[in-house]
């Protein structure tokens, strides 16, 4: 024990003087030992991009109840870090289903930013900046913008519903697009009934195949996959309206924009769909 206990501080003072190393400190000190308390007590100096940097690492080597402790030392130590920095634990938290961990974690850090988290939330929405009144944040449980060649995403203040702002979302007319590449992660509660609903505007939208909506179990689809209709050519604003129950094992949906490809020989997407007032409300 003690010798790994002067092991910890030497390389605790590795870190100190040559962040560098970090990672070969990381390895090192995790080949130790197995006891991640014993890291962060008598490893890890209170410097927030060590932590964090020690996080990533626990995450990228599946090492995720060690990350959890370390999450707790970071945010016990109240050391100052940014929102985005949070969202690798986030997505780890994400991919492993660990879902009250990542509600537990959103609430957190809802208090610790509540102009950048809380005010996205609009209870009894479960839809985070469900009306783009702010900018996306692009992590965590607000909306994720995957670019892809052939699409623009922007927000649009000047056109929207009722007051409020919407995304806008353009297909240059290149590629019959297979788009999916908009979406939002939201924790939701078994056997319980819900009404999802969002408005759409188009303009231009070509092929037989537009954009629309779907909700679904975001670990297996099959328990719950449901769309709204198809948006093509021009149209003023219209409301989808999705209704649906949850199965019991189903924690987590996702809700995105989609485009399924085109078997037409005219099939390149082109136009511009707008996006706003998205809500998913328990009954």
């Amino acid at each position: 024990m003690r010798r790994t206990s002067d092991a910890l501080a030497a390389l605790r003072q590795v870190l100190l003087e040559d962040s560098a190393k970090e990672r070969q400190v990381f390895v090192l000190a995790t080949n130790a030992t197995e006891d991640n308390q014993e890291i962060l007590a008598e490893m890890l100096p209170q410097r927030a991009p060590v932590i964090l940097d020690y996080l990533n690492f626990l995450i990228e080597t599946g090492r995720m109840e060690a990350a959890d402790q370390t999450w707790t030392m970071l945010l016990e130590s109240k050391l100052p870090f940014e929102l985005s920095q949070s969202f690798p634990y986030l997505d780890a938290l994400i991919q492993h289903r660990e879902v009250d961990h990542l509600t537990e974690a959103w609430a957190v850090l809802c208090i610790r930013f509540p102009q950048e988290v809380c005010a996205r939330e609009s209870k009894p929405n479960l839809i985070t900046n469900g009306d783009f009144a702010f900018p996306l944040l692009n992590g965590g449980l607000d909306w994720r913008v995957f670019p892809v060649q052939g699409v623009s995403v922007s927000e649009d203040p000047s056109v929207g519903v009722s007051g409020s702002k919407s995304l806008r979302i353009e297909f240059n007319g290149t590629q019959n697009l297979e788009y999916a590449h908009v979406l939002q992660y939201v924790p939701v509660t078994s056997n319980t009934a819900y009404t999802f609903s969002a408005c759409t505007r188009a303009q231009g939208i070509t092929t037989d195949s537009g954009p629309r909506f779907e909700v679904l179990d975001a670990y297996d689809p099959s328990k719950l996959f449901l769309s709204t209709e198809n948006v093509t050519g021009t149209s003023g604003w219209a409301a989808h309206q999705l209704e649906f129950r949850t199965s019991a094992d189903t924690h987590m949906l996702i809700v995105k924009i989609v485009r399924p490809i085109s078997h037409k020989f005219d099939n390149r997407l082109a136009g511009a769909v707008w996006i706003a007032g998205v809500t998913l409300l328990p009954k």
